[in-house]
């Protein structure tokens, strides 16, 4: 009896080996994508380095995705096993710029603007694409300030982050940033790939060397704008080429940066059809009067004090918390990033990328 209870303990022992080896082996790239989620800052901020294949080329191929629930549907059945995700992106103000700096390298600024929520840096290095540093807004995953993903169970929905970013840079030095207009939602029907607001993020970070090719796959897809609004995005380059690409009534409109320009974008249009639509017109004046001034040259420092200068802490008219929630310069040139969290310019986070 006591053999037969032992070879019937052994086979168990076996059994449940074989399955967590087989279990390992089918999802060892996402448990290494959740075991690398770290707290950076004790404001709520952390970062994740994605070893799994996030789905981009399927969802591609696919046709896309032409709404939030289109893409969540994707993300439940592709990266997080079946689990219910929550995925909605909130009303932000945010600026951006384009400077270069007196050694001659362009540089990006971004700040995202909005009630304190948690964010996270996503670092990506896809088969079929080119690596980027990205910013993702995990409250739009369903994380808290107080509830962030601190468990092995709450890390399984960061496998979404890839498609929760608000700006980022790519290997090759092209920056993105995407900026909230308060107007009809963008829903464009040209029978091309089907994006939202931040998958068309990853497919330009993934897929764009420079602003023209970003621009290509802008023109090559149908906008479907997320969470009842509107963006628009400025993209920047190592060359210092910029542009930033608006939806005026469903049709796509292109605002290069000639030469001797410079070029910032806070939450109103700048197109001509439309010009002035939205606010963050005093944030405007602040970031173009500075480039002038400074004939578009701006130290790394400089360019964070300028996004300091050009940041919010204040209740609006809603009575809603606006604030900083980060603040990024991007040398495209480098492949630097400097990060602030949380309105904190004391403290500056400093990556070397792509090494």
């Amino acid at each position: 009896m006591n053999k037969i209870l032992k070879r019937i303990l052994i086979t168990i022992v076996v059994i449940i080996l074989i399955l967590v080896g087989g279990f390992y082996a089918m999802f060892n790239k996402e448990i290494s994508t959740m075991n690398s989620v770290k707290k950076i800052d004790d404001y709520g901020f952390y970062e994740v380095h994605i070893s799994n294949d996030y789905g981009l080329d399927s969802l591609v191929e696919q046709g896309g995705a032409e709404s939030d629930g289109a893409l969540i549907q994707y993300l439940i059945k592709t990266l997080v096993k079946g689990l219910p995700i929550e995925f909605n992106i909130p009303d932000f103000g945010c600026s951006t710029f384009q400077a270069q700096t007196p050694e001659g390298e362009w540089i990006f600024g971004r700040n995202y603007d909005l009630d304190p929520i948690p964010g996270m840096l996503v670092f990506t290095e896809p088969e079929n694409g080119y690596r980027s540093v990205s910013i993702a807004n995990i409250n739009v995953l369903g994380f808290t300030l107080e509830d962030g993903p601190d468990t092995f169970f709450d890390k399984i929905m960061t496998l979404a982050a890839p498609y929760a970013i608000m700006d980022g840079m790519n290997d090759q030095g092209l920056s993105i940033g995407v900026l909230l207009i308060k107007d009809t939602p963008t829903n464009q029907d040209n029978n091309k790939l089907d994006l939202t607001t931040t998958s068309a993020i990853r497919l330009i970070l993934d897929h764009a060397a420079n602003v023209e090719e970003a621009i290509s796959l802008f023109e090559d897809m149908d906008m479907h704008a997320s969470a009842n609004a509107s963006y628009h995005f400025q993209i920047a380059d190592a060359q210092g080429n910029s542009a930033v690409i608006e939806y005026i009534d469903n049709n796509l409109s292109v605002i290069r940066k000639n030469d001797g320009e410079v070029q910032a974008l806070t939450n109103f249009l700048i197109s001509e059809e439309k010009y002035n639509f939205g606010k963050g017109q005093d944030r405007y004046e602040i970031l173009i009067n500075t480039l002038n001034e400074n004939n578009g040259i701006l130290s790394t420092t400089d360019a964070m004090n300028l996004l300091q200068a050009v940041s919010q802490d204040k209740v609006d008219s809603d009575g809603d918390i606006i604030a900083t929630q980060w603040s990024a310069v991007y040398n495209n040139s480098k492949k630097t990033l400097d990060i602030v969290v949380g309105n904190n310019f004391d403290q500056v986070y400093s990556y070397q990328l792509f090494e």
